[in-house]
């Protein structure tokens, strides 16, 4: 049994219609099966604000998932409001995951600085938003990935303070 229980939230219209398959959160499920976490939850719904906030709400008090990874809506476009789902939801920000994530990303496409992705924790639950693309999750999730277990660690309780 894997460790730590992980939900994926896809906002995409397309997707939502079933009109695009949603490559992005397999790469999400593929990432985090290599890091002792299993996919109990998966959704795929459409860019609306008040059913992405209420996804989010359900996994983290309803399911009680250590870990929310959500794709896609995190750009410029009217429709693009995960961040801001997120944002209603939370406790509190990790803006340093967010802003790890735009650094490793800008190092590579200038386009990155448009990413309006949000890392946050609501209860016992952490909250990563990434980008739409299979390319970007993947460079985004290579970042934060490695210290996701020992932030779960601390968020929930399991270790004490860092001397």
């Amino acid at each position: 049994m894997a460790r730590w229980n992980v939900g994926i939230l896809t906002s995409s219209d397309k997707g939502a219609r079933g009109e695009r398959e949603d490559l992005s959160g397999q790469v999400i499920r593929e990432m985090v099966l290599d890091v002792d976490m299993e996919v109990t939850e998966y959704i795929v719904i459409p860019d609306e604000f008040e059913t992405i906030r209420d996804a989010l709400i359900e996994f983290c008090d309803d399911a009680k998932l250590d870990l929310i990874v959500t794709t896609g809506g995190t750009g410029l476009a009217r429709r693009d409001v995960t961040p801001e789902a997120t944002l209603a939801v939370i406790d509190r920000e990790v803006p340093g995951m967010a802003e790890a994530m735009r650094a490793a990303s800008l190092a590579k496409t200038k386009f990155a600085m448009l990413s309006r992705a949000v890392v946050g924790t609501r209860g016992n639950t952490l909250i990563i938003n990434l980008p739409g693309s299979p390319k970007g999750v993947r460079e985004c999730l290579e970042v934060v990935l490695p210290v996701v277990p020992h932030a779960l660690e601390i968020l929930q309780g399991m270790v004490g303070e860092h001397k």
